[in-house]
């Protein structure tokens, strides 16, 4: 019995099916199938039953899963450990991050990060701050990078950077010819927002919640894009992160709206799961981000 066959054991009894497990085993559907059997043969049990659609444990199947998952663990933690004392950076990492940060900021702190760590392999998920929440509480994510205020708990935080927000409106607005406005002058606006759970739409309802005013109507669109691009067209009024609309300001499709008084920003955070051991990769990731915060700072 080996370590690998256990992995294609334990991939194949949570998938229920031998291609799916292949495909993401990067095997063949042979190759999977001599590992089930070597497993069985080794054993003198039948582990899995096999169908049609899918596959399900025996009831030793079920035992050997159990202990499979114990053994694996066990393995990943020693492996880990060992890489710490060589100061060895590699395997896996799994990052989630909100859509604006996914799309404006992770790229490049990304980018550097392979540059120096060529030997970890990164996946990225990037959803929503509600969303990114649920994966790292679940430990189906090792970190996230989202705005906002968290709202579950399980869950540590810090802040890593500031973000400035802006009120975006149309460049044929009527108020976009004035140099600033109070809040007072966004009543009765048709509003564009993002969808509930966005870290964007919770400041836009705070904001708005804040200054007491009265949306005479709302759109509800489930992309930063979106929502720059129905701002642009005309359609209402937006409160944004700075990072997503430059060039759109440059290029005077959209105009900022200064608010009298006001300084619209959002604190930007670094999440992770409680009670759950970093590997190296992970150590090296968060230094990285935490780096920015110090960059933003200077």
């Amino acid at each position: 019995m080996s370590i690998e066959q256990l992995k294609v054991f334990v991939t194949v009894a949570e998938l229920q099916h031998f291609s799916r497990a292949a495909e993401l085993l990067h095997l063949s559907q042979p190759g999977v199938s001599m590992h089930i059997r070597s497993l069985e043969n080794e054993f003198g049990t039948k582990l899995l039953h096999r169908s049609s659609k899918r596959v399900k444990l025996t009831e030793a199947g079920e035992i050997l899963y159990r202990q499979a998952k114990a053994i694996l663990l066990q393995y990943e933690t020693a492996k880990h450990e060992i890489d710490r004392l060589n100061q060895v950076v590699s395997g896996s990492l799994s990052v989630g991050a909100s859509f604006t940060i996914g799309e404006f900021l992770l790229p490049k702190l990304l980018a550097s990060y392979a540059r120096l760590y060529p030997g970890v392999e990164v996946q990225v998920t990037v959803g929503n701050t509600d969303e990114i929440e649920r994966l790292v509480q679940a430990h189906e994510l090792e970190v996230g990078l989202v705005e906002g205020e968290l709202q579950r708990p399980g869950i540590r935080s810090e802040t890593f950077m500031e973000d400035e927000m802006i009120v975006a409106v149309p460049a044929g607005h009527p108020l976009a010819a004035y140099r600033e406005v109070t809040p007072e002058a966004l009543q009765d606006q048709v509003w564009i927002f993002r969808e509930v759970g966005s870290g964007t739409r919770a400041y836009s309802d705070r904001l708005i919640r804040e200054w007491g005013l009265r949306v005479q109507r709302a759109y509800v669109l489930s992309s930063t894009q979106g929502v720059k691009e129905t701002v642009a067209a005309g359609l209402g009024i937006a409160v944004l992160s700075r990072w997503t609309v430059g060039r759109m300001l440059a290029t005077e499709e959209l105009k900022e709206l200064r608010i009298r008084g006001q300084r619209l920003t959002r604190l930007l955070s670094l999440i992770q799961g409680e009670e759950r051991a970093g590997t190296l990769a992970l150590d090296r990731f968060v230094q990285q981000v935490r780096g920015l915060r110090t960059a933003s700072s200077g």
